[in-house]
Order: structure tokens, then sequence, then C-alpha cells
């Protein structure tokens, strides 16, 4: 693994404590699994949207799977109060080692871009409200080229913005599904274990395996 100029942050998990949206979710679908079932579905209708060339926005199609997943409970809800409930997204935390790791990896002069697939306007606030946004260089959502990762076209994106080969990026994520996306694009990839996330077992197994965004701090710098 080539050492990497640019460092690309996955934001939802990997950066922020998605706590307080799932126990929105799984208050209002009075349900433990809510969220899961909500999630799972989000990721896959994103997918569906790419392979088929179509492109909604993150925030519109997580409220469609929210008005699905409410049917598997017996459940139905206004799309203001929809709306209510996954406004818990602007308002996450960050995880406890982000903010030191993410200091560290800023002092060592890499440049550092976070990339969702989020709505712009949502990211920055996300980022704004977790005291995050002054760490990235740029705040990058897939709707630029309107392909939710894992498509490579997301990726070449922040790449070819800066000029920067492909080897000598790294994508740091706590989903399998984004650092296969990542390596099949010809990045390298830093795995951060969240709770319950571990790598795709059938892809390339990531470069770097980490317990915290600090972890990655030391291991880049030595």
């Amino acid at each position: 693994m080539l050492k990497p100029k640019l460092l690309i942050f996955d934001v939802n998990e990997t950066l922020l404590d998605l706590s307080p949206l799932k126990n929105a979710i799984n208050k209002a679908l009075e349900n433990d699994m809510g969220f899961e079932v909500w999630f799972l579905q989000l990721l896959q209708y994103s997918l569906v949207e790419t392979i088929t060339g179509n492109y909604n926005d993150f925030s519109s199609i997580a409220a469609a799977i929210f008005k699905m997943t409410a049917k598997k409970f017996d459940k139905e809800f206004s799309d203001e109060h929809i709306r209510e409930i996954l406004s818990k997204i602007t308002q996450l935390p960050p995880h406890v080692d982000v903010v030191h790791g993410l200091k560290d990896l800023k002092q060592q002069g890499f440049i550092m871009v976070a990339l969702t697939n989020g709505k712009p306007s949502v990211a920055k606030e996300q980022l704004e409200f977790a005291g995050l946004t002054d760490f990235f260089d740029d705040i990058l959502s897939v709707e630029v080229v309107k392909k939710y990762k894992p498509a490579a076209e997301t990726y070449h994106f922040v790449t070819d913005k800066y000029k920067i080969e492909s080897s000598l990026a790294m994508m740091v994520a706590a989903h399998g599904w984004d650092i296969a996306g990542a390596k099949k694009a010809g990045l390298s990839t830093a795995f951060v274990k969240r709770p319950g996330k571990s790598p795709y077992a059938l892809a390339e197994s990531p470069d770097l395996i980490l317990n915290t965004i600090s972890e990655l701090s030391g291991k880049l710098k030595a």
C-alpha cells in the first residue's frame, strides 16, 4: 500500500454515531429492529436507483423507505411526521475517537474530504452540528455524479477533483460495501470496526482494519 495523499471519509456511522436517529425510528415504529430494517432497505434502494440509471436524492429515498418500513410494522405516518423523525440525521454526535483522530490526521498534512450518499446541505449541517467541519478540505456528495456509493464513479469524482491517482487515495469507512467499492475503484482502504460492522468476506480485504480513527493516524504516521 502506498502512503495516501488524500483521505476520503464516509460520514454516517464512520464518523457520526447514528444512535439518536436509531432511537427515534425504533420509538416511532415501536420495535427495536425498526431502524435496522429501514436502513438496510435504504441502502438497497439507493443501489436500485444507481443500477437502473435513476436518481432521487438520499433524503427522498429515506422518506419513501420509511413509509414502506412502517407498513411492515402496521403503522402509517404523515409526510410531516416522517420528516420530523428523520430530522435526527442532522443532530448526530461524533464517535468519541473522531475529533482526536481527525485532528492528528489534519496535522500530518493529508488532504481530507468527507464523501456521503446524503444531500450536500444535509452533510454540511451534520458535520457542523458535530463540530467537524474545520477538519475537512471539502464536504462532497454523490449528488454531483448522481450515482450512489459503491459505484466507482463516486470515488473517481473525488480523485479527479484533486488530480490525485486512485492509488494515492484512501477510503475510510465502517461499511463493508463502501470499502469493497473503493477497493474495486483502485483506492486503498481502511475499515473502521464500529459495533456490528465487518468487512465483506467475498471482497478484497481492506488495507487496514482499525478500531478507531485515532488508530488510523498512528498507522499512517508510522
